[in-house]
C-alpha cells in the first residue's frame, strides 16, 4: 500500500524517466514533484518504492528507474491518456487504403512504427468462416475430399481420413441434410449447435460434421497464421538496448519466428479495446525490456485481428495508447469499406 504521497512521487519519477532516460535522484524529484520535502525525506520514500520492488538503482547511479512492476503500477493507476492529442486528421496519419487487404496491413504496421519510433505488428485479418455449401466426395476407403464453399465464393478443399468408410449415397445424404441445417452459419455457431444436437444425429452425419467444422476452423487458422512486422531496426537506435546484444539478439530471433507475437496477439484479440504487457508479465514475449501495447480490430462488428507496438519498458504510454487505438479503428475502418 503507498500513501498520496509516495504515488506523486513514483508517478513524477516514472515520468521523468521516459522523458530523460537518466535515473532520477531525490533532489530532482524534489524539485520536479511539487511536494515540500526534504531531499532526505524524499530519499526515505523512495528506499520504501525500492523495498516494494517499484523501482531500482542501478550500479552506476545515486538515482532511480521504475522496475517492470512500477510502470505496471503507473499504467494502471496513474496514467492520463488525453484521447485530443492524435486524431484522424494528424498530418503524420494518412488514411489507408481499402483497395487490398494486405496492402492495409502493411501499412498499418508502417504507420505504427513510424509514429512510435519502435516495431509495428498487425496479424492479418481472419476470415469469419462461414459455410454457403458443404460437400463431401468419396476419394478412396476412408479417405473423403471435403469441400467448403464460403459466403464469398472462396472454395477450401480439405481430405479427410476417417475411421469408417463411407458410400457415395451416404456422403450425398450428409451433405444435404447439412447444406440443409448448417448453410450460413459460422464455424463457431456450427460447432456450438453442434454440441446440442450431436446426440440426436445420425452417427455418420455428426461424425463428418465434426470433421468439417475441424477442418474450417484449420482453414482460418492457416490464413490467420501471418503477422506483419515493421521497424525492427528501430530498436537498434534505443539506448536502452543499445549495449545489450544478447537482448538485441532475444528480440530479433522472436520477430523471425513469429510463432510467439500470434500467440500474444492472439491472447490480445479476446480482449476489449488496448492491452499493455510490460516486461516479461505476458508469458508470451519473455524479455524484460519490451513493452507491448496492443488493440484488436474490426470489420463489420467483428473482431478479426490484432495490432500493436513493441518497444522498450520505458515508452510514452500515453503516446502509444493512443496511436495503437487509432491504427486499430483505421484499419477496421479501411477494411469495412471493401
Amino acid at each position: 500500500m503507498m500513501d498520496d504521497r509516495s504515488k506523486l512521487l513514483l508517478k513524477t519519477l516514472v515520468e521523468r524517466y521516459i522523458a530523460d532516460g537518466q535515473p532520477v535522484g531525490s533532489r530532482t524529484l524534489s524539485k520536479t514533484s511539487g511536494l515540500e520535502l526534504s531531499p532526505a525525506t524524499i530519499r526515505n520514500v523512495m528506499a520504501d518504492l525500492e523495498e516494494l520492488g517499484l523501482i531500482a538503482s542501478p550500479h552506476t547511479s545515486a538515482g532511480r528507474i521504475p522496475t517492470a512492476r512500477g510502470y505496471r503500477v503507473f499504467v494502471d493507476t496513474m496514467l492520463t491518456v488525453r484521447p485530443a492529442q492524435l486524431s484522424f486528421e494528424d498530418s503524420a496519419i494518412a488514411p489507408l487504403q481499402p483497395d487490398q487487404p494486405q496492402r492495409v496491413i502493411a501499412s498499418a504496421a508502417h504507420l505504427l512504427s513510424n509514429l512510435s519510433h519502435f516495431v509495428g505488428v498487425v496479424t492479418a485479418p481472419r476470415k469469419v468462416g462461414v459455410f454457403r455449401h458443404i460437400e463431401f466426395l468419396r476419394l478412396a476407403e476412408r479417405r473423403v475430399l471435403l469441400i467448403l464453399v464460403a459466403a464469398d465464393g472462396d472454395v477450401q478443399n480439405r481430405v479427410l481420413f476417417t475411421a469408417q468408410d463411407y458410400s457415395p449415397s451416404q456422403l450425398l445424404e450428409a451433405s444435404n441434410y447439412l447444406n440443409a441445417h448448417y448453410a450460413g452459419l459460422t464455424v463457431d455457431e456450427v460447432r456450438e449447435r453442434l454440441q446440442g444436437e450431436v446426440d440426436r444425429l445420425r452417427v455418420e452425419i455428426a461424425t463428418l460434421m465434426q470433421a468439417a467444422v475441424q477442418a474450417g476452423s484449420d482453414a482460418a487458422s492457416d490464413e490467420a497464421a501471418q503477422v506483419v512486422v515493421s521497424g525492427e531496426r528501430n530498436l537498434l537506435e534505443v539506448s536502452d538496448f543499445g549495449n545489450d546484444l544478447g537482448s538485441l539478439r532475444k528480440m530479433f530471433d522472436l520477430f523471425e519466428q513469429k510463432t510467439q507475437l500470434m500467440r500474444l496477439l492472439d491472447g490480445s484479440s479476446r480482449a476489449e479495446g488496448v492491452r499493455i504487457y510490460i516486461g516479461g508479465e505476458s508469458g508470451v514475449v519473455p524479455i524484460e525490456d519490451l513493452s507491448v501495447v496492443s488493440a484488436p480490430y474490426e470489420v463489420d462488428g467483428q473482431v478479426v485481428g490484432t495490432l500493436g507496438v513493441i518497444g522498450p519498458t520505458r515508452m510514452a504510454y500515453d503516446r502509444m495508447i493512443q496511436i495503437v487505438d487509432i491504427t486499430a479503428r483505421m484499419v477496421g475502418q479501411a477494411l469495412s469499406q471493401k
